[in-house]
């Protein structure tokens, strides 16, 4: 099998690209700052997956908040009326998404079969999966990824952190109790391969198993064996991330239902054993 790979240069596009060589698909590593020649590249291919889009991890303004919605919105949108001028287009169509869909809520749970919610990340979601869904018109399977917080030592949100917590400078982000519905590396890249290899639709790429921010925060404490007295307060995170340190201090509660029913087995469902392989 092809599987073009738009943003394979990332966190989990490197991790995609080297399980999928790994197992004998030749990958095609390719950009959307130019969506005309990422489309030639793709032509032949079996399937396009699309990791690229801006970080959410900055502090959003106005131009922020638009680079954010059009990397995932208007250059994939170029690359799909690109690609239907190609002679072989590809059967299948995966693009990430993000939990981020649901919108915040401190006691409801999630899986696919709901709705967006109302914020701007919701927003964003809901529009990068209709934009995905167009490749439909192509005649391409789809299937959009709704993922959590990803935790490798290489990169995602864990690299971040895991410095101030061996420095013993870790603990809670602001009351604690939100909801943080992670995954290992290993799982994100096992539910792309699934929807590479068939599935479609929405799939929650999150581990069944989601905690609170202060039960992960005790667990990566007595996994590196370090005190998490020192919290972050609320203040810090609006100075460092304005309006986007909602996405720190809310959460949701995600659970995989529709993954699972699709046959997905999840090597690591507990944070204690995603934490003890990640940091062994």
């Amino acid at each position: 099998m092809i599987v073009a790979i738009l943003g394979a240069s990332g966190f989990v596009g490197g991790h995609l690209a080297a399980a999928l060589a790994a197992r004998g698909d030749e990958v095609r590593a390719l950009s959307l700052h130019d969506p005309d020649a990422a489309a030639a590249r793709a032509d032949g291919c079996d399937v396009v997956v699309n990791l690229a889009g801006a970080s959410i991890a900055q502090k959003w303004s106005d131009e922020v908040k638009r680079e954010i919605l059009e990397s995932r919105t208007v250059l994939p949108q170029r690359f799909l009326d690109a690609l239907a001028k190609q002679t072989r287009i590809p059967r299948a169509y995966v693009s990430a998404s993000a939990t981020g869909y649901y919108g915040y809520s401190a006691d409801a749970t999630f899986t696919e079969s709901d709705g967006p919610g109302s914020d701007f990340l919701a927003d964003v979601c809901a529009r990068w999966e209709a934009t995905a869904r167009n490749a439909h018109d192509l005649g391409m399977r789809v299937a959009c990824v709704r993922s959590g917080i990803a935790l490798a030592r290489d990169g995602g949100a864990l690299a971040k952190i895991l410095p101030p917590f061996k420095m013993g400078a870790g603990g809670i982000i602001g009351n604690g109790k939100q909801w943080f519905s992670w995954i290992h590396i290993d799982d994100v890249v096992g539910i792309y391969l699934l929807a590479i290899d068939g599935a479609e639709g929405a799939l929650n790429a999150t581990a069944p198993n989601p905690v609170t921010n202060a039960d992960f925060t005790k667990a990566l404490g007595e996994a590196i064996h370090r005190p998490t007295f020192l919290p972050v307060p609320t203040f810090a995170l609006r100075a460092m991330l304005g309006e986007g340190a909602d996405a720190l201090l809310n959460g949701q509660r995600v659970i995989p239902k529709r993954t699972q029913e699709l046959g997905y087995a999840f090597a690591y469902p507990t944070i204690e054993s995603a934490l003890a392989n990640v940091l062994a």
